[in-house]
């Protein structure tokens, strides 16, 4: 690791103001605080910076709703926020607010900057505008069908079901999710930042090593298909900051939100002793990163360095970007209570549990991550208290009781003690490159490691011979100071668990640098316990408590999803009954069968490689005990298109081919006529 201390720079994603935080948000912010904690344990300068991002139509008219002004629903929102990340340890050096004087003031400056170079422009647009609301709608408060695909009830920006982005004139049969009424087009003039003027500049910078691979090959999709200029304004009535030249016109929410992460450092930088311009100029030799969802990069890894290069400032150092979370392999879903708040959380488990889960779970890559709680019960129960806590409770009582709560003062087990410290540098390695899932299997090695050594010296053996006391106090005295190690290693995830250890052996704070040199003769205090089990109660009661008290009736693609689960169609499709509206809300598609092979370890499936028209897919269908993989190719078929994705341990599995027949030998694969072509919707 490097020697000399670092000047970094850190922001997650902006929460929205309008709502609690989830469990899916904490997946970010805790993968970036524990990066942070790391980094500050290296002595690096790492700073570590977020706010609400307090603009947009939906807090304008959730506010009005609520018959209150913006300003004090986004205040409420912002204590609530502030208390749920203390609550998981979330250490932010300052939480702030994108509705601040210091953010407007840049946003203006922005704007300024990318005007007089050139980079605005203005045009006359037609707009969906709804009638009886009296106001232009956001894309995402017009619904209709997807031009591409012809999936339902998509938003106005983007569909969920092919990815497909458009215009929200675009959309068929819209309607405004306001006052269901349809929508009429209306002009208006707005103002667009040209994003194509950096074309050549974003083609290097997203493959000069600041985006995952899978990222940067993502954006080559956009490059593909051409820049196109941005709209940055929107028409009153909007909550946000007007545009300094343009009465009546306000910045689009989405150009003020990532320069609130500037706006939080400068407020920062004002009440404590940092250089703005050291972190932010054009050359500035500081480490600037950003960790957020894989659903925003677009506007993380295109506009927002590009209008950062048009202003005159530095570009981030790297954007870091994660999956989605699921429970138990399911999107996070209200009518199965599995639409966790963080709140709801804390009113019932440890906070540190789930900080030590998702670490145990999150990797570098742009993966989802499933939180299953038989999963989640099981490794905290056997890592953390069975594992870790478990060395200091066994040794810890005989040093107190027989040696005046005294450790050896020498370090009896030198090699053993050697090969613990050393361990530093590749979990070192390891968390700096946000591979936490590995650095917590190699945590949990040496912790069986050091258990191993307990069991072969038995001290509770030992103890009974008291001509052998010396030899008592020396391997208690490796015990703990093994368990120290270890919980240096632990700190940046369970930094509530860390300050304990702190208070019983008595020492400053747990930092890298100590690793190298053991406790002794050096006295600790009486042990208490650290951290109990998970009680599976605790989580039936949590997921209770998130239930909604009247039933919701299962829609066509939740009965298909859980088909899906099954491997086949529900047994009992004459019980399984739906209304037509559900039924017609399934999107069946031809599709071609463009190579199919068998999954190594699964009886029943086969992976399938689907053409839909310009679009492939990757489908696992239980039909390996009917077909041949080689026989498949080049056939056609039917598939239910908008299914949501669904993480398998095999892959990600992207729809679902339609089948019949009694199982077996016996499944018989939905055909259609001859002549149909891939992408045709099956009517």
């Amino acid at each position: 690791m490097p020697t000399t201390p670092r000047k970094i720079l850190v922001t997650s994603a902006l929460p929205y103001a309008n709502g609690p935080i989830h469990l899916g948000h904490l997946v970010e912010y805790i993968q970036t605080d524990i990066w942070v904690r790391f980094q500050k344990m290296q002595g690096n300068q790492c700073i570590y910076v977020c706010a609400d991002d307090a603009h947009g139509t939906p807090i304008m008219l959730r506010a009005q709703q609520e018959g209150i002004a913006p300003e004090a629903l986004i205040e409420r929102i912002g204590q609530e926020h502030r208390a749920d990340f203390a609550g998981f340890g979330i250490g932010f050096d300052n939480y702030y607010s994108t509705h601040s004087p210091e953010n407007q003031s840049f946003a203006g400056l922005i704007y300024q900057r990318l005007r007089e170079a050139g980079h605005i422009s203005t045009r006359t647009i037609t707009q969906a505008f709804d009638p009886v609301k009296n106001m232009f709608l956001p894309d995402r408060f017009i619904r209709g069908e997807c031009p591409r695909c012809a999936a339902k009830d998509q938003y106005g920006d983007s569909c969920e079901v092919c990815g497909a982005t458009y215009s929200p004139t675009d959309l068929k049969n819209p309607v405004s999710a306001l006052s269901g009424a349809t929508p009429v087009e209306k002009e208006s003039e707005h103002y667009f930042f040209k994003l194509s003027d950096f074309e050549p500049m974003l083609r290097n910078w997203t493959r000069g090593g600041a985006l995952q691979p899978e990222i940067a090959n993502k954006l080559d999709e956009w490059f593909e298909t051409g820049l196109q200029d941005w709209d940055i304004s929107r028409d009153a009535p909007y909550f946000g900051f007007e545009i300094p030249d343009a009465p009546g016109k306000y910045f689009y929410v989405w150009l003020d939100a990532p320069i609130g992460y500037m706006a939080s450092f400068k407020n920062l930088c004002d009440r404590e002793n940092h250089s703005f311009d050291d972190y932010w100029e054009r050359d500035s030799e500081a480490e600037l990163y950003h960790f957020i969802g894989k659903d925003i990069v677009y506007f993380h890894s295109l506009f927002w360095p590009a209008m950062l290069e048009g202003a005159g400032f530095r570009k981030p150092t790297a954007i870091f970007a994660h999956g989605f979370l699921t429970i138990n392999g399911q999107k996070m879903s209200k009518s199965r209570g599995t639409f966790i708040k963080a709140r709801t959380y804390l009113d019932h488990l440890d906070p540190e549990y789930l900080r030590y889960y998702f670490a145990s779970r999150i990797s570098n890559r742009v993966e989802d991550i499933d939180l299953q709680f038989d999963d989640f019960v099981q490794r905290v129960n056997a890592d953390l208290v069975g594992k870790v806590v478990n060395i200091a409770s066994r040794c810890a009582g005989f040093i107190t009781k027989r040696f005046n709560g005294r450790l050896s003062a020498y370090c009896s087990e030198g090699g053993l003690y050697e090969v613990f410290s050393g361990a530093g540098k590749n979990i070192g390695e390891l968390y700096e490159a946000r591979e936490y899932s590995r650095a917590v299997r190699e945590i949990m090695a040496l912790a069986d490691r050091a258990n191993q050594y307990i069991d072969e010296k038995q001290p509770w053996v030992i103890a009974k011979q008291p001509e052998r006391e010396t030899e008592l106090q020396n391997v208690c005295s490796v015990g703990i100071n093994l368990f120290r190690v270890l919980m240096i290693y632990l700190k940046p995830i369970l930094p509530e668990m860390a300050a304990k250890v702190e208070a019983f052996l008595d020492i400053p704070e747990l930092a890298w640098k100590d690793l190298h040199t053991p406790l002794t003769g050096h006295p600790i205090n009486t042990f208490i316990p650290l951290m109990t089990r998970v009680e599976k109660d605790k989580i039936d009661a949590m997921l209770a408590s998130e239930k909604p008290a009247e039933p919701v009736a299962a829609s066509a693609i939740q009965t298909q999803k859980s088909a899906e689960r099954a491997g086949a169609l529900a047994s009992d499709p004459v019980n399984a009954t739906i209304n037509f509206e559900d039924f017609a809300k399934i999107d069946l598609r031809i599709a071609r069968i463009v190579s199919a092979e068998h999954v190594e370890g699964a009886e029943k499936l086969l992976k399938l490689t689907l053409d839909l028209g310009g679009e492939t897919r990757t489908v696992f269908a239980g039909i390996k005990s009917a077909y041949v993989p080689e026989n498949l190719a080049g056939r056609l078929t039917v598939m239910a298109a908008n299914l949501a994705p669904r993480k398998m341990k095999f892959g990600v599995s992207e729809g679902m081919v339609l089948a019949a027949g009694p199982g077996g030998k016996d499944i018989f694969l939905l055909s259609p006529d001859e002549g149909a072509q891939p992408g045709m919707r099956v009517k």
